[in-house]
């Protein structure tokens, strides 16, 4: 059997009617999200199915919806290859983290979804007490990318949020600071800077309000030691024992995404097959800029992409 890790994909890769098809095929993945509704008190299935896009698109809506595809992503899988088909390690980016603590029994389905409702309240708040804005940077190296920050700090924050393949990184920050940044980073010799349509500075200092709240509320969440190693974000290292857990999860909303790290460290442990699972190809792209090129990676967000991935990795047993 191949040595395969399960990954999943954070806030951008939502669209309106993800996971319908997995909904209307397979009954784990109906259960994952009329559990979702029931716990968060909404109807975050028609929030994925129907959006519209600007409901879905908030971090208050984002961070379940993307979060409960990617679990019923996870749960058609175990349906569909009869538990044949198991992770031997994990890692989620940013909020994906939680589909990968889910996934490792760190949490079970009520809590992993109280837990991410909670973490996009707090961020959601955060947000609006302090402006903040996030640009993604294509074709610079990150000392350099690091230098331009260290430029900027007189005008507020700023950061790198995401190290999320070779080359491309996130920056994040107070506008003003950000802005400036940008140009910065253009004139050092960049490709391209794009500033991302979101509502605030993740990943940095402006969410430490974010990160405090969390802190306390994860002081009282169930949680269980992992079953299988998960990667964390927030220093790319291997993480079992339930009390880093509670340690890491708050630091995690206001610390970079050590995202290239993390897939390094898979390697290294011996990882030869991924498995993204959740709504688009988002991290499988990232992977192609990491991986070396025969390491593959698959797919699931519907059923043909679910048929595709069992029938390709079982078909290597």
């Amino acid at each position: 059997m191949k040595n395969i890790a399960f990954i999943f994909p954070g806030q951008g890769s939502q669209t309106t009617g993800m996971g319908l098809d997995l909904y209307n095929n397979f009954e784990s993945a109906k259960k994952v999200y009329q559990t979702a509704d029931t716990v968060l008190n909404k109807s975050i299935s028609k929030i994925c199915f129907e959006g519209p896009d600007e409901t879905l698109k908030q971090t208050i809506n984002a961070q379940s919806a993307i979060l409960a595809t990617s679990i019923a992503a996870l749960e058609a899988l175990k349906e569909v290859s009869n538990n044949r088909i198991k992770a031997t390690i994990t890692a989620g980016h940013s909020l994906g983290e939680y589909g990968a603590m889910y996934c490792a029994n760190v949490m079970d389905l009520n809590t992993t979804f109280t837990a991410i409702q909670k973490r996009a309240d707090l961020m959601d708040e955060a947000t609006k007490l302090k402006k903040g804005t996030m640009s993604a940077v294509l074709g610079l190296d990150t000392d350099t990318i690091q230098q331009c920050l260290n430029q900027v700090q007189n005008l507020g924050v700023a950061q790198i949020a995401n190290y999320n393949d070779p080359t491309q990184t996130v920056i994040t920050g107070e506008e003003a600071a950000i802005l400036k940044a940008n140009e910065l980073i253009k004139e050092a010799g960049a490709r391209k800077v794009i500033p991302l349509a979101v509502s605030g500075g993740f990943h940095s200092a402006l969410m430490q309000s974010a990160s405090e709240g969390f802190s306390e509320f994860v002081k009282n969440l169930n949680l269980n030691d992992a079953l299988i190693p998960v990667i964390t974000n927030v220093d790319a290292k291997i993480t079992t024992a339930k009390e880093d857990f509670r340690m890491k999860m708050p630091q995690q909303i206001s610390s970079s995404v050590y995202w290239v790290q993390t897939i390094q460290l898979m390697l290294k442990e011996g990882v030869d097959t991924f498995i993204e699972l959740g709504n688009g190809k988002v991290l499988a792209g990232l992977n192609r800029k990491i991986c070396p090129a025969e390491i593959k990676t698959y797919n699931v967000f519907d059923s043909q992409s679910l048929k595709d991935t069992v029938d390709g990795i079982l078909s290597l047993v």
